[in-house]
């Protein structure tokens, strides 16, 4: 941990300074919920220790954030290579779960979202890209593509192929994907 800590010394010095409007903090508190983080400078710095040194699907998801800055020290602590984040805007408290193979181009994704391994999320034409809501989980496979957006508080299943818009508080599943839940409810319906 020791050798770990100075070599993301300068990482450090980045969150500290640049992180102003407080999504790295809640990035973190999203990736290590048994630490609280609030108010207390020492266990936001060990967490951010913590979970740059152990979740290279943080170090990306922190270099998006830190922009060309912070990209000058990614030598020095590795981002993983199989995942790509594009977005315009990524609010506070996105989750990336085994980043394996996962790629995100998105317009806008909300607050707390959570994405899994092997997902897409991206183009079907030039300008044409998701836009993803608040408190949305996008399960391991899916696909979500084009200019759609995904409601707020919705959830996309395994392999489930996204490629028309998706109400808030609904669950997708299936190719093509189709409503297997709504308001916590158990329905059939098209999208």
């Amino acid at each position: 941990m020791t050798l770990s800590s100075i070599r993301l010394m300068p990482h450090l010095i980045l969150f500290l300074a640049f992180d102003k409007n407080g999504y790295i903090k809640a990035d973190l508190a999203r990736w290590m919920p048994i630490s609280p983080n609030e108010g207390n400078t020492l266990k936001t710095i060990h967490a951010f220790i913590d979970i740059m040194t152990v979740y290279p699907e943080f170090r990306n998801l922190f270099y998006f954030r830190t922009g060309w800055k912070g990209k000058l020290f990614a030598p020095l602590c590795r981002p993983m290579s199989t995942l790509f984040i594009v977005a315009e805007s990524i609010g506070p408290g996105l989750f990336i779960q085994h980043g394996f193979a996962t790629i995100i181009a998105a317009k806008r994704i909300g607050e707390n979202c959570w994405i899994n391994q092997q997902v897409t999320i991206g183009y079907a034409h030039v300008n044409e890209c998701p836009t993803i809501g608040d408190n949305v989980t996008i399960n391991a496979g899916a696909k979500v593509i084009g200019d759609v957006t995904i409601g707020d508080n919705s959830k996309v299943g395994a392999n489930a192929v996204v490629v028309k818009n998706v109400p808030a508080n609904v669950t997708v599943v299936g190719v093509p994907a189709h409503i297997v839940k709504r308001d916590g409810r158990r329905v059939d319906e098209s999208l």
